[in-house]
């Protein structure tokens, strides 16, 4: 047999030997049908212990290594290894895929686990981060992913008594982990002394926050929270591999063979030992167990499952046997029996049987076993060892006869002859050796010859011959028993063989595809009965050919579930079954042969993620499609649309990565300071478009329920009124759009388009506004798109390689669900409009069934059989039931599905069917042939059969014009009592029952269009194609006027000056003139060779024709005699653009050279025109594109092509041009300068190839090349609006310039996050020194005879009660935070907020503060680990007191928390960069907006109850500084920020903005304003908006459009603008100049035409506004000085809420000696003096120069303030403020610490000038220096005085701690001497007695400051990661313990106790806040 097609013999999977128990743990469980599941290879098994039956999942393409059970026990999920592994969650009823879960995990999924409730699934990764992810699995969503660990993580499990907890374990770490929105937040588990640190496999759960896990060495450790409490020592003997949960308590199993039962309180039960069982074995090692009533299931790592009755343990029953691990390759069939052997690198040989699926008897043999064999007789079995040695043993017991080894490397095959009397054993030596079985297996011969080693070896029927094949693909034949080779071909040929199993030979060359590899295949068998031949392959699959197999790609049936390669087949004695082995998977599968006839095929199935997925499936191959003779040969038509794949160099949306680098670039040069030249002030607006997309589409025309109709042109898509003429457009695409489809409610489209990233758009058929953008999951195109019946779901198909399917839920903008579609094209998708989730696909050569299953899809192919061949298949549609499509074919035949199966074909048309559609009684469908057929409900019977010709169109004005008869019918649809038809001829066509045909729409057809010419004196234009056509048309009346068929493709047009005549040009080099009436010929001119692109006729009477070519040549010909009478030569490029002055004397030429070059006419001689003359000049027309007069219309980075066409106004003020990125463009002329403003306008999908004004500028007509559209756009002058280019990046400020302003736009937020230590110290930290050895041990007596020594640091007695009694001493163990000093205004707004009880939240630092009104207590949300730079609460009442708070850092983050309970509700990160500048809630509460602070100012709305991203946008050009929803919406939000406003609406998956635009407001011209820095928004009814803009006014827009402006609303920046919800009243504020009573802030009516002013009073009469928020008659208003205030709406009173430092470092810090006050020093120029009890500011004073430090006399009456500048200050604190009693200057640098001596007669003054100086400050002194310290090697960081006043202690940047005698100064080095010193304080973070407070990660970061307490007990630090730690004090050993403490944003700078130690006093860096921790 020669036949190519695949058997109908089939095989179905009846049993699978064997459970993967080797590298798993946890997979064996029952289900709620009290069956079991399990995996091996890559099955999931489903195994019925009473009827002793399996079912299957065959998902998985993969070895399964993870499995979890759902809590209702009937779903599962399995995860699986790979290089893309992927999760299925399947039903354990009916096996079959509920979802996929794909791209979370590398390598493969190690483990899973369902949450509580079933609803999220968990999973951990293989990949080096052993990723964590969690998911949605119903929707095949993530939720959040992590790094999970850099070391293996064993097991991952949700907490089923606590929601949204995990806990993931591994090796020597657990973590805990909270989901709060999609952010996944972690801690360590803390073993303490409870457990050493060790590996931990297992976990389980308890109420009350227990967990416990399973160690490695065999303990149970028992965990709170996230610490170590207990540990059950010796649980078991060995590793714990599993823990099981249930209702009656737990279970365990060990390696140690061992089961363990506890009660729920984990008391010991009962312990099983199976290895002292009947079943068991000393190695036996439990893997997974599973806890149900009194049945305990057991899975062991030698792949055996126990079931064990509580009640008869001692007898385990053994279900399940399989090898162990190891490769598995030797398999033989008895010969007799339904039996069969098995041998595997287990070193076991296992005899099973076929019918009762059981394991009869196995024995263990010395090596690994690779061969088997059973003797004819049955009596012997050969098996084969990997040493080279046979074991002879017998099959009765399987007792051994004997050993033999000759050979050295593996005996990989071995069979007995026919006549029982033979053994033959192949090696891996080479070497076929033959034994004589009845010579107690004697060598009898050898089979030399092969070079490699034997892979096969088959006897003939006569037992005299034998085959072999080996490894480098050797085909030999021997005679038997000598061992000669045979080499006669005829002899060979003459040999019938008992057996086939070689894989190489005439009678095999079918099963080997192209490029295979001699050892792909490692296995066949044949039944010569059913001439079948089946293999098993490396790829995993199992095949079934026919046999003999002879011609070269042959089809084939497959089946898969076996994991890696398929080691071997064989056909059982009776062929009734296959036995195929798997090699890693060392699993035996057993199938159910069903020879041809035998059964019913039962449906073809696979799905996404492997074209087979299912062993009961039966699979036509789709790589052996090369059998051209099952296929009718493609029509070219076809053929051709099958090859488009759209695929471009540049797509439109590549533009932004050009604007992108163009600004890189601006950054690198630096702002240019020329003015570019302004926009137009006129607009305009698309009319009409000429053209329909037919000729590479499919059923894209439909009848809206208005009974207008919506297709599509170029990116356009357009409704048409078929009534008066007219169209609508939604221009939202950016390219080609390729598909259409229409809603089940006929009012909303979808439309995909071309693209790198291309898009799908739905948007309103009655407005054309945008519903939803979907984009991101396909590449190149959308090639077919489809709603489901219900209109929720919206199914397409991708152009990428694959054809990717993918379904969205398109309101929401969700992917949610995709799959590989096929890989070749595919015309069509239909949904079952039966069924939600079930769609078919057709395309060349195939026809797909798909079901989606959560993420992913299964899928079945179609069964063609006998009802009809394999065709490529255009169009589908669904019959009136759920089984019953129908689909169009290329041959002219429909055909009809049942199920997935061909029952029928019909014909339908002499010519590929193209277009079909469902009627509400029968079906219509149309054809290549030009004809539509109407159809019964049957679609068996032609009811009428339509000829589209022009005989039928129906008479009247332009209606008789038709391109061709029989135009290819692309489109059909029935509506409104008529047939829509759209062409291949780009027509519209509406057909009556009749038969008549109007011509509703029309256009060029396929083929670029590039000439354009307008009418001198009328609205009417020509333009000519490539589809070798003239056409006219009627602009006024919107129709084709008249046309011509030309003999070749035209390239450019243009009218004599009179009208009469229109010249063409040619794509071969020739020109003719015709009538512009009649369309006839008049003259013909051919002098060149290559295409003529441009032709002008001169003005005047039209004389002289130009015509430009492609040759470089401008040719001068007299149209009067028909002569050339000119050359224009010297051109070194192809002529572009010629244009004729007005006298028609000079002619004006572009070239691709970018030249532009002058020519006198008629004679073409060369002439020089300068610039300043060219000015002067008159010119007929200009089309040219170069020049100084257009050099402003080429944009950045623009090649010489990129502008390819240009016309100016008849008045000369306007210049339109076309681009290739699809542009129309508009500038005012002349255009001088570089990269002029502009006004563009889209429509186009590609390049734009000409532009011509009408000859009264009215019009506009552009073509598009490849969209082969002509655009009509009408200028509306003033009145009109385009999309302004980006006018942010000019380098003036159209506002003026703002100090304030300017600050913000340049701040540099880097730089601010704790990664960045805030002083650049230099020399070995301390922690990195070496150990001293001379250094005396601080805590070690240094006298004998018990002398202590002196103490390192002074003890104070605590000042003593008010009443005079002694204060008990507080020894401090820890602290919490009580107050921050602290608002954070300098570089925010709008970030201070009323809460519904009246109380108010903001922030400052890192923290969260929530004030409480009444008492002015303060409570704290802690959980940000940067500075907060934004917050917004959400204003819905059913979302009261939810917080969203921004933050910095490079993974930007954005918290969404409860006011009252400080609860994290979400966690909002992964997009943003560096940190997020604006949030805000919409009205729904649902969404949050942020706004990021990285280079492409990216914005982001999210679902904050589930962390999921809803939308994105990234590419704005400069600072967005403020974002906020419209108070009355979920989707409209706008942006404002550096020369920008923004309005955006969000549409399903993405963000669509508009500029906000300039034009003609209420009664005013508003066209002449300036876009200036907007800083923010207030909204009112009507789609009203406020921006408040930095020259102090406030602009109003209605939509985009700016109505009016409200002038100087304010004196300067407008900072902060706030509308009340409840009434409408608008409040404002921010930067007055010249207030007298200090900043205004002003309470404005809903329409901000009244006001109200309030001013803040004298005392603020510098302050700026950056906050206002009001509530039931107050106001609250935050300032940019860190000051909070309220006033009263009535009277105005204004009350002090909270005071802090402004922005400025803060480093100064000293707490009083005597009183629980502390003194702040800032760069902000100030001094607070802060009472710490009662939590609020006693006094302020400005020093006039930024402060670094500070400190407290003795006696706390006088303050010293070291300055920035080098100079000191004593300040006096009297009643309200600080006075100045004494300054002075020594130094010019920065003084960073001072202290008073204890006697209070000396300051001690550190500096940056490396300097200590020594001042007298005794009574009556005049700050006399008495002293400095010499030799100081770097800047002075601490100073400490010793208790007697004679020592000090200096820090240095160095690392270096010093100790000089004061005041002379002198160094002290004698390390005795020092260790006897008593210290005064210790502020030091230098000295052995405080080496432990430095931590391993301070590479990069430093210590900042350090604080003995007065008992000496603690020592606390302030560090570069924002943390205050509290140490015990000494701290002499490295990286001591702590506590750590949070709530600074990035360096702590400084840190005291107060003198009490009550509390401690912190300083922020950069975050300009004052903590006060209460200590406990």
């Amino acid at each position: 047999m020669a036949d190519k097609t695949a058997p109908k013999s089939q095989l179905r999977l009846e049993w699978v030997y064997g459970y993967r128990g080797h590298q798993c743990r946890n997979n064996l469980y029952y289900t709620s049908s009290k069956e079991i599941v399990y995996f091996v290879a890559g099955v999931g098994i489903v195994y019925n212990i009473k009827e002793h039956k399996q079912r299957f999942f065959l998902g998985h393409n993969d070895d399964i290594i993870s499995l979890a059970l759902h809590p209702e026990k009937r779903l599962v999920a399995t995860g699986q290894v790979g290089n893309s592994p992927y999760i299925c969650v399947w039903d354990t009823g009916t096996t079959q895929a509920v979802s996929i879960l794909k791209d979370s995990n590398k390598r493969g999924i190690a483990g899973l686990a369902f949450n509580g409730n079933g609803s999220l699934l968990v999973s951990v990764g293989l990949e080096d981060s052993h990723q964590i992810a969690v998911w949605d699995w119903a929707k095949g969503r993530i939720l959040a992913s992590v790094p999970g660990h850099t070391e293996r993580v064993f097991d991952v499990q949700f907490n089923p008594f606590v929601n949204n907890q995990l806990v993931s374990c591994g090796v020597k770490h657990i973590n805990f982990w909270s989901l709060c929105g999609n952010a996944l937040m972690a801690k360590k588990g803390i073993f303490g002394r409870a457990g050493e640190i060790q590996t931990l496999l297992c976990l389980a759960f308890a109420p009350d926050s227990i967990i416990y896990s399973g160690t490695l060495s065999g303990d149970i450790y028992k965990w709170r929270n996230h610490e170590l409490i207990h540990n059950y020592q010796n649980a078991h003997r060995s590793a714990i591999f599993t823990i099981f949960q249930c209702n009656d308590g737990y279970t365990t199993g060990s390696r140690d063979g061992t089961v363990r039962l506890w009660d729920t309180e984990f008391k010991p039960i009962v312990k099983l030992d199976l290895t002292q069982t009947s079943g068991g074995y000393p190695d036996l090692s439990i893997r997974s167990v599973c806890w149900h009533g009194d049945k305990i299931l057991v899975g062991t790592r030698d792949s055996e499952i126990f079931e064990i009755s509580v009640r008869d343990r001692d007898k385990p029953k053994l279900l399940i046997q399989g090898h162990a691990e190891g490769e598995l390759w030797a398999l033989a069939p008895h010969p007799k029996k339904a039996f069969f052997v098995t041998g595997s690198d287990d070193c076991t040989v296992r005899l099973w049987s076929m019918s009762d699926n059981h394991l009869l008897s196995k024995i263990a043999v010395p090596q690994p076993v690779r061969s088997a064999a059973i003797s004819t007789d049955a009596v012997h079995i050969a098996v084969g060892l990997q040493d080279g040695s046979f074991v002879i043993l017998k099959a009765r017991d399987l007792s051994e006869i004997l050993v033999t080894k000759d050979r050295k490397e593996a005996i990989h095959e071995m069979k007995y002859s026919p006549c029982g009397n033979f053994l033959a054993v192949g090696s891996n030596d080479g070497i076929v050796d033959i034994y004589a079985v009845n010579q107690r297996y004697k060598h009898a011969g050898q089979c030399s010859g092969s070079t490699s080693f034997i892979t096969h070896v088959d006897w003939s029927e006569d037992s005299k011959h034998l085959q072999v094949n080996s490894g480098v693909g050797e085909r030999l034949f021997f005679r038997m028993p000598t061992g000669k080779q045979i080499t006669n071909q005829e002899e060979m040929e003459s040999i019938h063989w008992v057996s086939w199993t070689s894989t190489l030979g005439p009678e095999v060359n079918g099963i080997w595809a192209k490029y295979s590899d001699t050892n792909d295949i490692n296995a066949v068998d044949t039944s010569y009965t059913n001439q079948v031949l089946v293999s098993g392959d490396d790829f995993g699959l199992v095949k079934l050919y026919r046999f003999p197999c002879v011609k070269k790609g042959a089809k084939f049936k497959k089946y898969v579930g076996h994991s890696a390669h398929v080691t071997n087949v064989r056909f059982s004695h009776d062929k009734s079954r296959v036995i195929t082995v798997g090699g890693a998977d060392h699993a035996i599968f057993q199938w159910r042969f069903l020879p041809d006839g035998a059964a019913t095929p039962r449906d073809q199935e696979d799905d996404d993620l492997h074209d087979q997925q299912s062993g009961f499936v039966d699979s036509d191959s789709e790589e052996s499609d090369s059998d051209i003779s099952d296929v009718g040969a493609m029509d070219s038509d076809i053929e051709v649309e099958k090859q488009q794949t759209y695929e471009r160099t540049f797509y439109r949306e590549d533009a932004v990565a050009l604007k992108q680098q163009h600004r890189q670039d601006k950054k690198i040069r630096g702002k240019s300071t020329d003015k570019r030249a302004g926009a137009p002030t006129f607009g305009l607006d698309l009319h009409f478009s000429f053209g329909y997309r037919g000729y590479d589409c499919h059923n894209n025309i439909f009848y809206t329920s208005k009974g207008e109709i919506v297709y599509h042109i170029a990116a356009v898509g357009i409704v048409y009124n078929r009534e008066d003429n007219t169209q609508r457009f939604y221009q939202g695409h950016t390219d080609d759009i390729l598909s259409l489809s229409i809603h089940p409610t006929k009012d909303i489209v979808a439309t995909g388009q071309v693209g790198r990233d291309p898009t799908i758009h739905l948007w309103d058929a009655a407005t054309c506004q945008v519903l939803s953008v979907l984009k991101g999951q396909h590449s190149r195109g959308v090639c077919t798109v489809d709603f489901s019946d219900d209109g929720k779901k919206l199914a397409s198909v991708g152009l990428d390689d694959n054809h990717t399917i993918v379904v969205w839920e398109w309101k929401k903008g969700e992917k949610i669900a995709t799959t590989r579609g096929h890989k070749d094209k595919i015309f069509s998708i239909k949904w079952n409009p039966h069924s939600h989730d079930q769609v078919v696909t057709v395309g060349a050569k195939h026809i797909k069934f798909w079901t989606q299953t959560g993420g992913g899809f299964t899928s079945k192919r179609g069964t063609f059989g006998q009802a009809g061949k394999l065709d490529t298949m255009l169009c589908l549609t669904y019959g009136k039931t759920a089984d019953t499509c129908y689909s169009g074919c290329a041959n002219g035949r429909i055909y009809h599905w049942q199920g997935t199966s061909l029952v029928e074909t019909v014909k339908g048309h002499e010519g590929p069917v193209l277009a079909m559609c469902t009627l509400e009684k029968g079906f219509i469908t149309g054809g290549k042939d030009g004809t539509v057929a109407l159809w019964d409900d049957s679609f068996k019977k032609c009811i009428k059969n339509y000829k589209i010709t022009r005989s039928a169109l129906a008479q009247g004005n332009y209606t008789s014009l038709m391109f061709d008869d029989n135009p290819s019918i692309r489109s059909v649809v029935l509506g409104h009592s008529k047939i829509l038809l759209g062409t291949r001829n780009s027509e519209v066509l509406e057909m009556d029952k009749g038969g008549t045909i109007k011509v509703l729409v029309q256009g060029h057809c396929e083929g670029e269009l590039w000439g354009l010419a307008t009418h001198p004196s009328e609205h009417i234009c020509c333009t000519v194609g490539d589809d070798r056509s003239v056409r006219i048309w009627d602009l006024t009346n919107r129709r084709l006027k008249n046309f011509r068929k030309l003999r070749k493709p035209g390239r450019c047009a243009s009218y004599s000056p009179d009208g009469r005549a229109i010249a063409i040009g040619f794509k071969d080099g020739s020109c003719c003139v015709i009538d512009s009436s009649s369309l006839d010929d008049m003259a013909e001119f051919h002098h060149r060779k290559e295409e003529i692109s441009d032709i002008r006729f001169s003005p005047g009477q039209g004389k002289y024709l130009a015509v430009g070519s492609h040759d470089n040549f401008v040719d001068i010909y007299n149209v009067l005699n028909s002569k050339r009478v000119g050359i224009c030569k010297g051109a070194s490029s192809y002529i572009t653009h010629v244009d004729w002055d007005k006298r028609g004397k000079l002619i004006h030429v572009n070239t691709g050279a970018k030249e532009e070059l002058f020519f006198e006419a008629p004679r073409g001689h060369r002439q020089t025109i300068r610039s300043a003359e060219l000015e002067k000049m008159d010119w007929n027309n200009w089309t040219c594109v170069l020049g100084s007069l257009c050099e402003g219309i080429w944009p950045h980075k623009s090649d010489v092509t990129d502008v390819n066409a240009s016309h100016l106004t008849s008045k000369g003020k306007i210049l339109a041009t076309g681009d290739d990125f699809g542009f129309v463009k508009i500038f005012g002329f002349p255009v001088k300068g570089k990269f002029a403003k502009f006004k563009k306008y889209v429509g186009h999908s590609a390049h734009v190839t000409n532009v011509r004004w009408t000859h009264d500028n009215k019009y506009l007509i552009s073509t598009g090349g490849a969209d082969t559209s002509v655009m009509v756009w009408a200028n509306k002058g003033r009145a009109g609006y385009g999309e302004s280019d980006d006018s942010d990046t000019d380098s003036e400020e159209e506002g003026g310039y703002d100090s304030d302003v300017q600050r913000e736009k340049n701040i540099d937020y880097d730089a601010k996050t704790y990664a960045n230590p805030i002083r650049r110290n230099e020399g070995t930290k301390p922690h990195m020194k070496a150990d001293d050895q001379e250094a005396i041990d601080v805590n070690r007596p240094q006298v004998s005879r018990g002398v202590a020594g002196p103490p390192k640091v002074l003890k104070r007695d605590p000042p003593q009660l008010a009443s005079g009694k002694k204060r008990k001493p507080l020894y401090v163990q820890d602290m919490r935070l009580d107050h921050v000093f602290g608002y954070r205004g300098f570089d925010t707004r709008n970030n201070l907020h009323y809460l519904p009880n009246g109380n108010i939240v903001y922030h400052a630092a890192g923290t969260g503060i929530v004030r409480d009104m009444a008492n002015g207590t303060q409570s704290f949300y802690l959980e940000h680990t940067d500075d907060i730079l934004c917050l917004s609460v959400n204003q819905n009442p059913k979302f009261e007191n939810i917080v969203v708070t921004g933050q910095l850092g490079k993974v930007a983050m954005a918290h969404v928390w409860h006011a009252s309970s400080k609860e994290t509700l979400s966690i909002l990160r992964g997009f943003h960069k560096g940190g997020i500048c604006a949030v805000n809630f919409s009205s729904s509460g649902k969404l949050v907006l942020t706004v990021g602070i990285d280079d492409n100012h990216s914005v982001a709305v999210w679902q904050w109850q589930d962390g999921t991203r809803v939308a994105t946008s990234h590419d704005h050009n400069e600072r967005i500084l403020y974002a906020q929803f419209r108070p009355d919406s979920n989707s409209h939000f706008v942006t404002v920020g550096v020369k920008h406003v923004k309005f955006w609406t969000v549409a399903g998956g993405a963000l669509l903005g508009k500029r906000g635009v300039f034009g003609q407001g209420a009664g005013e011209d508003l066209s002449n304003l300036k876009m200036q820095t907007m800083l923010s928004i207030a909204f009112a009814p009507n789609n009203v908006t406020y921006t408040g803009a930095m020259s102090g006014d406030v602009y109003v827009w209605s939509g985009n459009q700016l109505a009016r402006v409200i002038s100087k609303a304010h004196t300067g920046p407008v900072f902060t603008l706030y509308t009340t919800q409840k009434d409408g009243l608008i409040l404002s504020a921010g930067k007055d100049k010249f207030a007298k009573e200090g900043a205004n802030i002003k309470l404005w009516d809903i329409e901000m035409k009244r006001c109200k002013t309030y001013g803040l009073g004298k005392e603020f009469s510098r302050t700026i506004v950056r906050a206002v928020n009001r509530h039931k008659g107050k106001l609250l208003i935050g300032t940019q000085e860190g000051d909070i205030l309220e006033l009263a709406e009535k009277g105005g009173v204004v009350q002090i809420v909270a005071q802090s430092h402004a922005e400025g470092e803060i480093w100064g810090l000293a707490t009083h000696p005597q009183l629980p006050f502390c003194v702040s020093a800032s760069e902000d120029q100030t001094i607070c003096l802060w009472d710490v009890s009662k939590q609020a500011l006693a006094m302020k004073a400005n020093v006039g120069q930024p402060a670094r430090s500070a400190c407290f006399n003795p006696a706390g009456d006088i303050v010293a303030v070291g300055l920035k500048n080098g100079e000191f200050l004593l300040l006096k604190p009297t009643q309200d403020s600080f006075k100045i009693i004494s300054r002075k200057r020594d130094r010019h640098k920065s003084i960073n610490d001072l202290k008073f001596s204890p006697d209070g007669r000396c300051l001690a003054i550190g500096s940056d000038d490396n300097c200590v100086d020594f001042y007298d400050t005794g009574p009556g002194s005049n700050l006399t220096r008495l002293g400095y310290c010499k030799g100081i090697p770097n800047y002075v960081t601490q100073l400490d005085w010793s208790a007697d006043s004679n020592y000090v202690q200096v820090s240095t940047g160095s690392y270096e701690r010093l100790i000089f005698s004061a005041p002379s100064g002198i160094q002290i080095t004698d390390k005795k001497k020092i260790n006897t010193i008593t210290w005064n304080t210790w502020t030091s973070v230098l000295g052995d007695e405080v080496v432990g407070v430095w931590p391993r990660n301070a590479d990069n970061a430093d210590v900042n400051c350090a604080c003995v307490t007065n008992t000496c007990e603690a020592v606390a630090t302030g560090d570069d990661f924002g943390l205050v730690k509290l140490f015990k004090f000494p701290s002499t050993e490295k990286h001591a313990k702590f506590k750590s403490f949070v709530g600074h944003s990035a360096h702590v700078t400084n840190v005291k106790f107060t003198c009490d130690d009550r509390y401690l006093v912190s300083a922020g860096g950069d975050d300009c806040c004052i903590f006060v921790w209460k200590c406990q």
